[in-house]
């Protein structure tokens, strides 16, 4: 009976109790998030009228600059705290840049900034979706296979034993051939991975995102598009066949979350000149109207009061005063 009392107390004083550590959707519903910055998303919601159910943001371990305060990388402003302001009933995912760094996070080099994302994680209050170095397999990242697994669990290892209950781990792949290695030669394990998660820029790399969604399911993960855009994309034509074969990828596959990055890449000096192209939804008006038709969908999870919840996560505040019983 001591012990009983025990847990109820340690559950009702707890900041926060998730019953999923995944933060998965119900069994046919997809989460629906835009990014990838706090000025194109939210020029996105004034064009459309729909707050997402999730937005982006990028940080890196060598300097953890874009949670608290604003920072520019040259891809638009980040602003962690802005969008959790702005945006109170969307998850929000967060990219996590290892890029030289992955050595110095084990030695314990960054432990500091660590603990600053784990405080903006529990104080976000709300499922976050950590991409841990992500796109582990680009070659232009060169992450060795042995020491992103060793960074990718200190990471994983140091925010739990801050406390860390809101945060679902993503490992993500780039989606396309890595010569001479394989996925798993990556992978992390289950017991520190939540999520499987692909980038897809182009219609062509749907058939390798399904073998990789088939080894979600395998391991019996959730499955993520954690970056999507019609890269290089410039006729209206392109970009919406783009958008029906992702969608249709979406609902065949039953993907949990869907990340799609609105932005006007060429217009951004990290991007620059590059033929990125320009990926607004609310630019052209067949575009957008295509967009709308599809995300009214029953599938698609859009900011609501009740989102959190039905992601698995209760509010803190919403807990003060009372008990939650689990069997």
């Amino acid at each position: 009976m001591r012990l009983l009392i025990l847990f109820l107390l340690t559950m009702a004083l707890c900041p926060a109790f998730a019953v999923s550590s995944s933060f998965a959707p119900p069994s046919g519903k997809t989460l629906l998030l835009v990014g990838q910055d706090r000025d194109t998303i939210a020029r996105y919601v004034r064009a459309t009228g729909s707050v997402p159910g999730g937005t982006m943001v990028y940080t890196s371990i060598q300097e953890m600059k874009g949670l608290d305060e604003a920072n520019e990388y040259g891809a638009g402003p980040e602003n962690g705290k802005a969008l959790l302001r702005s945006y109170p009933n969307s998850v929000i995912q967060v990219g996590l840049y290892m890029v030289n760094g992955l050595g110095d996070t084990v030695a314990g080099t960054y432990d500091a900034n660590l603990k600053k994302l784990a405080r903006w994680i529990k104080k976000a209050d709300r499922p976050v979706y950590l991409r841990i170095g992500y796109e582990f397999d680009l070659p232009l990242n060169h992450y060795d296979p042995y020491q992103y697994i060793q960074a990718y669990r200190y990471v994983v290892d140091f925010l739990r034993q801050e406390g860390v209950r809101n945060a679902a781990y993503v490992w993500h792949t780039y989606c396309a051939d890595s010569p001479g290695k394989q996925w798993m030669d990556w992978y992390p394990g289950d017991d520190y991975v939540d999520w499987f998660g692909v980038s897809l820029f182009s219609t062509g790399q749907i058939p390798m995102a399904s073998n990789f969604l088939q080894l979600a399911r395998e391991h019996g993960k959730p499955f993520m598009i954690c970056e999507s855009t019609p890269q290089g994309m410039y006729t209206i034509r392109g970009k919406i066949s783009y958008l029906s074969h992702i969608c249709q990828f979406v609902k065949d596959q039953n993907v949990e979350a869907f990340c799609y990055i609105d932005t006007n890449w060429d217009n951004q000096q990290m991007w620059a000149g590059q033929s990125w192209g320009d990926a607004r939804i609310e630019k052209y008006p067949e575009v957008k109207d295509f967009w709308l038709k599809e995300i009214d969908q029953d599938r698609y999870l859009k900011s609501s009061p009740d989102l959190f919840q039905s992601l698995g996560w209760e509010h803190s505040n919403r807990k003060k005063g009372r008990f939650l019983f689990f069997f």
